[in-house]
């Protein structure tokens, strides 16, 4: 009867064993095959993406190990203690990922491709049921077990630091992973699963159309060919209206490159090269001048805080390099520039260029530097809050600058890097489009969508990245965001996008 009970242990052994080796041989192999889709699916991962590298390698050498110390009966009873090891961390695993993550990724790959995560935690389940059954099974099976009571504590106390070790190996990994992640990001993007659908998109008449604005229901476009000339479309994309723009110029101001700027209940024409500013309201689209500056006081960019307060940026021929203004019409010193804000590091010109936003929510102007991976948030008397960094690890501007024979004229080369190229903001948001592929990103996804990186202002921190995807196989060019709202203009569209609740704290 021994002889038999035996027998029939060492069975129970054999068989877990070769579950086990079947599994992970079958696991590591499968990830062998497609080992950059694996390590991919790691990079997306919001538990991992921070050690993607290592633990790709790391899971399949470990599964290799495990299924080799089965093979033989000497090292059988470490690779059932291994087996049940892998498998708590793969099960802690995903039951971080179904509770205490931000979204839920695809369960792919593997031997597991069919199942979702679901059905992936009750197969891991059994597995390690099957573990613990094999290691009692082969302390049983020990012929030279002396004292049984002494050597069930034991079994029992390492199945319970085997779990306990399992656990917090995968716990430390996740923390680890989510500060990497926020704070010191090594250019791995957090994709989310849907976070803006698009609601609907349609043809504009001329490529030459710009966002001057959005209030209320209305989405107002100017017109770069024809000054003059505003198209107002409802939100909903189902009606436009042409406006022609009456210009009251009685002083013959002559304009070098005006922009139409909309602030609900006004219009401005703007021209920050003559300089001047031309007022209006939307109800008649009559317009006459409402300040005009001295030559010295020009500017690139504008964005409208109120009525009475205009922030800017641009060049500072005496100082240099660019710098970052307001203009106050209830202040006797109107015009005010601060050369505090944005940092020269090579020549103070094409290194500091950048986008200018106010974030009417928070009161916060916004500057997001073009050629490096960083954005300066400040109030709007010009004193700074903090210098925030984007994702990409390029810190300094790596630009390629020619001058003429006659040393008048500075260009931009092509080898410029531009590691930001839009912007928008909204609530406690900042929304950059970026062209640049971080870690486990396939090329081909730009030649269907944009990257769009979405940074969380009161946090400080980088929440996550989304596809925008093309309307009619055309990229967004530009894009604004109005409460729960994206509107993206293209070469020939405009395009509405809503921005899921789930992961947009926004007030509408």
């Amino acid at each position: 009867m021994q002889i038999k009970n035996l027998i029939t242990k060492n069975t129970i052994v054999v068989a877990t064993s070769m579950l086990f080796i079947l599994l992970f041989v079958y696991a590591s192999v499968s990830k062998l095959i497609t080992f950059t889709d694996f390590q991919t699916q790691l990079g997306q991962s919001p538990l991992l993406a921070a050690f993607a590298v290592p633990v790709s390698y790391g899971v399949i050498g470990v599964e290799l190990i495990t299924s080799l110390l089965l093979v033989f009966e000497k090292t059988r009873k470490w690779g059932l203690y291994l087996a049940y090891l892998l498998m708590v961390m793969f099960t802690t695993y995903i039951v971080i990922i179904l509770n205490f993550t931000s979204f839920t990724p695809c369960s792919c790959g593997g031997v597991l491709e069919s199942l979702g995560w679901t059905e992936h935690l009750v197969f891991n389940v059994g597995f390690i049921l099957l573990a613990i059954l094999g290691v009692i099974t082969y302390k049983h099976h020990d012929t030279s077990s002396k004292n049984r009571r002494v050597k069930n504590k034991i079994v029992i106390w390492n199945l319970v630091f085997t779990s306990i070790l399992g656990v917090m190996l995968v716990i430390t990994l996740y923390a680890l992973s989510e500060k990497q992640i926020h704070r010191n990001n090594a250019f791995i993007r957090r994709y989310l699963p849907h976070p803006v659908t698009t609601i609907k998109g349609i043809e504009i008449p001329f490529n030459s159309y710009y966002l001057a604005g959005v209030s209320g229901d209305q989405i107002y476009l100017g017109n770069t060919s024809a000054p003059a000339h505003i198209l107002s479309i409802d939100t909903t994309l189902n009606y436009t209206q042409s406006h022609q723009i009456e210009l009251n110029n009685e002083q013959q101001i002559p304009f070098f490159a005006p922009q139409i700027k909309i602030k609900e209940p006004y219009f401005y024409v703007v021209d920050g090269q003559v300089p001047t500013i031309f007022k209006g309201l939307l109800t008649d689209w009559k317009a006459q001048v409402f300040w005009q500056g001295k030559p010295s006081e020009t500017f690139s960019r504008t964005e409208i805080v109120s009525p009475s307060l205009f922030i800017f940026s641009g060049l500072d021929k005496s100082y240099g390099q660019n710098v970052i203004g307001r203009i106050n019409f209830n202040d006797m010193d109107t015009v005010v520039k601060s050369h505090q804000l944005l940092k020269k590091q090579i020549d103070g010109v094409f290194d500091t260029d950048g986008m200018l936003r106010f974030n009417s929510e928070l009161n916060r102007l916004l500057y997001v530097y073009y050629y490096r991976n960083e954005f300066v948030i400040a109030d709007t008397s010009l004193n700074l809050d903090y210098k925030g960094r984007t994702i990409d690890t390029v810190k300094n501007a790596s630009l390629k600058i020619t001058t003429t024979k006659s040393g008048q004229i500075r260009t931009l080369g092509n080898q410029s890097t531009i590691i930001n190229k839009q912007c928008a903001t909204w609530g406690d948001y900042l929304f950059v489009k970026s062209d640049r592929l971080g870690k486990y990103e396939p090329k081909e996804m730009l030649k269907d969508a944009s990257i769009i990186d979405v940074y969380n202002l009161n946090t400080e921190s980088y929440d996550f990245s989304f596809y925008l995807y093309h309307f009619k196989g055309e990229p967004i060019k530009t894009f604004t965001i109005y409460q729960n709202r994206l509107i993206g203009l293209s070469e020939n569209y405009l395009v509405t996008f809503r921005l899921n609740p789930q992961f947009f704290n926004l007030k509408t």
